[in-house]
């Protein structure tokens, strides 16, 4: 009969081949640690070739097993990159429950809310923001972002001052205040603002456009149209661009010149349908009603929900009527 002993040998025994042939026996939380491991890599792995979905699946389960900084960090760019919106902005609200004076994540949960369209939410991030760091610039210059896409024009402009205020080298504050400043009628400084910021980044279009417009609004004529026509240097396919000048054009009872550009923005891009309503009010300045019917039908072809589709429902009875105090 074995001895206590030998029983407790033969059992080390087993057990060692056991663990040889078979691997040692994970406890819960290492086969828990092991399975979020390779969810992890997984769906890092899947975010970077594009597979977003996979990747979304593999972070989801992932943080059932572990709330992962990290993980949530890759998951609120996966649900972006695949506009869930508020995933995005849900999921990047449990990081700021981790973490809650971390700026650069509520400036993140801003941007989405901006992207959502939620205004008021993306505004109490940034005064969040102002509250931890009163000199934050891009704070204070995500704010005028929101209350200009609200409609607070003057409070958007407080906001702007404030960034410029904080960085004078803020190109993007000065561009969106001077655009602020057109639609609050400020033209003079809104082209200070515009000149500033062509300083800065002398190669953007937008810019440019801006600048004419403003300077249209001044009654400045040829130097808008100058600005118009090097827009559509830097970038032949800007179509506002075209539409700003063709508009101007007309505005100096230059129908010839309008019908001119407007054959050359649609030789470039054929589907470019306020291109085609635009040639038509020029045609019938020029008293060419056929032409005019005829760009306003392919107009209306190319973009059947716009806006001369519904104003022809009935509403006006002839072109005349339709063109009367047109603006761009």
């Amino acid at each position: 009969m074995p001895t206590l002993i030998q029983n407790t040998k033969i059992i080390g025994m087993a057990n060692f081949f056991k663990s040889l042939f078979f691997g040692e026996e994970e406890n819960e939380e290492t086969k828990a640690k092991r399975n979020f491991d390779v969810l992890k890599y997984d769906g890092i792995k899947a975010l970077k070739i594009g597979k977003n979905a996979y990747a979304i699946r593999c972070f989801c389960e992932a943080l059932k097993l572990e709330e992962d900084v990290e993980i949530l960090e890759h998951l609120v760019g996966a649900y972006s990159r695949e506009d869930r919106m508020e995933e995005a902005i849900e999921t990047a609200g449990r990081l700021i429950a981790i973490e809650p004076e971390n700026i650069s994540v509520l400036l993140l949960r801003a941007n989405l809310n901006f992207l959502a369209e939620k205004y008021a939410d993306a505004s109490d991030d940034c005064q969040q923001v102002i509250t931890l760091d009163p000199s934050n610039p891009q704070a204070y210059f995500l704010l005028g972002k929101a209350r200009k896409a609200a409609g607070d024009l003057l409070g958007s402009l407080v906001a702007l001052s404030q960034a410029i205020q904080h960085k004078d080298d803020f190109a993007a504050a000065y561009l969106l205040r001077a655009e602020v400043m057109l639609g609050t009628k400020d033209y003079q400084d809104g082209l200070e603002d515009i000149e500033k910021a062509i300083q800065l980044i002398p190669e953007e279009e937008t810019t440019y456009l801006l600048r004419g417009q403003l300077q249209t609004a001044l009654g400045k004529q040829l130097e808008a149209e100058n600005d118009f026509r090097y827009v559509i240097e830097l970038n032949p396919f800007n179509e506002q661009a075209y539409l700003q000048l063709g508009s101007l054009y007309i505005e100096r009872h230059q129908p010839e010149e309008a019908i001119g550009l407007f054959d050359e923005a649609i030789e470039l891009k054929p589907d470019f349908a306020q291109a085609y309503s635009e040639r038509g009010r020029a045609r019938l300045i020029k008293g060419d009603k056929e032409g005019a019917f005829e760009d306003m039908k392919k107009a209306i072809e190319l973009h059947p929900d716009g806006e001369e589709a519904t104003k022809l429902n009935g509403t006006y009875s002839n072109f005349e009527e339709m063109y009367a105090n047109r603006v761009i």
